[in-house]
Formats: C-alpha cells, sequence, structure tokens
C-alpha cells in the first residue's frame, strides 16, 4: 500500500469514528411510520414530533426518507391494508402504531417475511419478528391507585374512563386499574366509559353516566380526558372529585387555576408522544446491524403537584407535556440504561 492511499484509508477510518456512523450505510434507507389514528392531540403530538426529527434525520443523510402515513379510523383491516401497500413501495423499514397487538400480525409477518424492519410502539404489536416499545402501560394505572390511597386513604367510588375500546393499550392501563383495586380495596369502580382518549367524548361520555352515579371520590384516567371529565362535574352540579389527568395542556392549565384558586391536589402521567422519535431511532439502529433487544421500555412521564408549573411552561398550547428522542437516547435505551 502506498504512503498515499494508507493516509487517504486512515483518514477515511477517522471521518467514520468521527461522524459516530454506524456498522452499515442507512443514507439510503427509507422508513414510513403506520399511524392508526389522529384524533387527539397526543397523536398531534406524536406526529409533530416524528416531523421534526425524521426530517432533520433526512436533511443530515441519515436516511433517505421518513414518510408518515395515518388511516383514517382506527380499523386494523385499513391499517393491514395500509401495510401491505408500504411493502410494495419498498420501504427497509416500518414503524407501527398499531390498531390491535394481534390483528395486523398478518401484514406485519408478510413485511418481515420481505426483509422489511418493523417496530411498533404505544400500541404495540405481538408477531414475533416485529420489536416493541412501550411503556409499562399496566403499571401506568397501577400507580393512579397508589397515588390515591395515598391522597384519600379512606377510598370511596371511582370512575373510570377508558380509551380507545380494543386497543392494547387500553386493555393495559384497564388491566392495571383493576389490580390497583384489588391492592387497595377500600376504593371500588362504580362506573366506567370509554372516552376514546380525547376531551370531547370524555366529557360527553362522562355526562351521560353522572346521574347514575353515587357520589365519586376520584377519577382514574387514560390520557386526555382529564379536563372533559371535570367539565361534565362542574355542567353537572356535581363536587369535582380528584382527577387524575393525562399530560394535555388543557388539563394542566385547569388543574394550575384550581390549585391557584383552592388548593386542589392531583397528579398527571401519560407516555410522551415523542416515542415515536425513539421508534424511528430503533428502526435506523436495526438497519444500520446494531443488536436490538425485540422489547424495549421506557419510563411514563408524570407530573406532580411540585412540578406541574414547570411542566406547563414547557407544553405548548393544545399540546401535551413531551419528551423527543435523540440518536444517543436510542442508543442508551438499546443498552439498557
Amino acid at each position: 500500500m502506498t504512503r498515499i492511499s494508507s493516509l487517504l484509508t486512515a483518514t477515511a477510518i477517522g471521518v467514520v469514528l468521527l461522524s459516530g456512523a454506524a456498522l452499515a450505510d442507512t443514507s439510503g434507507k427509507k422508513i414510513a411510520l403506520s399511524n392508526n389514528y389522529a384524533g387527539n392531540s397526543w397523536r398531534q403530538a406524536m406526529l409533530k414530533s416524528w416531523d421534526t426529527v425524521t426530517k432533520k434525520a433526512v436533511a443530515d443523510g441519515v436516511v433517505a426518507a421518513a414518510d408518515p402515513f395515518t388511516t383514517g379510523e382506527n380499523q386494523a383491516t385499513e391499517q393491514a391494508a395500509q401495510i401491505q401497500n408500504l411493502i410494495l413501495q419498498g420501504y427497509d423499514a416500518i414503524v407501527i402504531n398499531a390498531a390491535s397487538p394481534t390483528a395486523l400480525n398478518g401484514a406485519v409477518k408478510e413485511a418481515c417475511d420481505a426483509g422489511i424492519i418493523v417496530v411498533s410502539f404505544d400500541g404495540v404489536v405481538n408477531e414475533p419478528c416485529a420489536w416493541r416499545i412501550a411503556v409499562d402501560f399496566k403499571q401506568m394505572g397501577a400507580v393512579q391507585l397508589d397515588y390515591l390511597a395515598e391522597k384519600i386513604p379512606a377510598g370511596g367510588n371511582l370512575l373510570e374512563i377508558r380509551g380507545l375500546a380494543g386497543v392494547f393499550v387500553d386493555d393495559e392501563i384497564h388491566a392495571g386499574i383493576e389490580q390497583g383495586v384489588a391492592k387497595h380495596t377500600q376504593f371500588k369502580i362504580a362506573g366506567s366509559v370509554h372516552g376514546d382518549w380525547t376531551q370531547e367524548v370524555a366529557q360527553k361520555a362522562v355526562a351521560g353516566i353522572l346521574p347514575s352515579l353515587p357520589e365519586i371520590a376520584a377519577v382514574v384516567t387514560q390520557g386526555g380526558d382529564g379536563y372533559g371529565a371535570a367539565e361534565a362535574f362542574k355542567a353537572a352540579g356535581r363536587p369535582t372529585p380528584l382527577i387524575i389527568m393525562g399530560n394535555r395542556q388543557d388539563e394542566l392549565q385547569w388543574w394550575k387555576e384550581q390549585k391557584d384558586a383552592n388548593g386542589y391536589e392531583t397528579m398527571s402521567v401519560s407516555i410522551a408522544p415523542g416515542v415515536s422519535t425513539l421508534a424511528f431511532w430503533v428502526a435506523q439502529q436495526i438497519l444500520d446491524g446494531k443488536e436490538v433487544p425485540k422489547d424495549l421500555v421506557v419510563p411514563f412521564l408524570r407530573i406532580d403537584q411540585d412540578t406541574l408549573e414547570a411542566n406547563l411552561a414547557t407544553t405548548e398550547k393544545g399540546g401535551v407535556a413531551n419528551v423527543e428522542y435523540s440518536l444517543e437516547d436510542a442508543q442508551k435505551v438499546i443498552a439498557g440504561k
């Protein structure tokens, strides 16, 4: 090898090391987002985070494309057809927020068999060939009862507001709430409605069930429903119970107003919408040849009485308290740190 070629080789290696380039070149790879639903503020924030992070990744030459696709309704059949379309369009990886943990498995297996990387998040799939990124949603439900046991030790009747029926997230949070009620037996679920993670739907559903309910000590929720519940209680002329919030800006603003007016106390918990950006980087790392565990768990984002103002100040109007992930963050999650 000549001195010049040796220098060129050394320089090339140095560039690779300094740039943090991974095992394989992903600059020509295309990643798609298959999203089953966009009808609430959390989903809008999730899509916005995806757009912010992936546009920069494309501009920086990390990947060739990172295109988002959202189905019109939360229908597994429609999303399965969408995934089959993405296979035909030649994407190298598909990131999925799934309508069902099982109903998409056929389409997901088709993608895997075609050599496409599939990473599911939030609404995950249980097809073994796919990767999954989720918070411990069951714990997200159970922690609400632990909090209520501290704040209302005497217990009481609960109203449960669930999310979208048939979705993995709804089932898991509900199971956690049931687990919490079994642990803290002074509480009883007196009524349950589906709020679809949307304030307007939650408000209407709560208003419909309130006339049939006894006195409610607290409302356990899944996110996107706390403010709607508060408005329903107000309209019915009933005392406002302790309502668990879900990190939406309108919920946090309402909570602050009540806190300032009368010392109202609660907590707020949800998965950060920016988990979509973690899923993007995980897909990129798998395409890059990294060994990645099939199941990754990220912490949920909790807001308490003493952190309310700080979180509200950084949450845009109509948005959701959020965390967006970098490549370095993803590498830490992959490494289990």
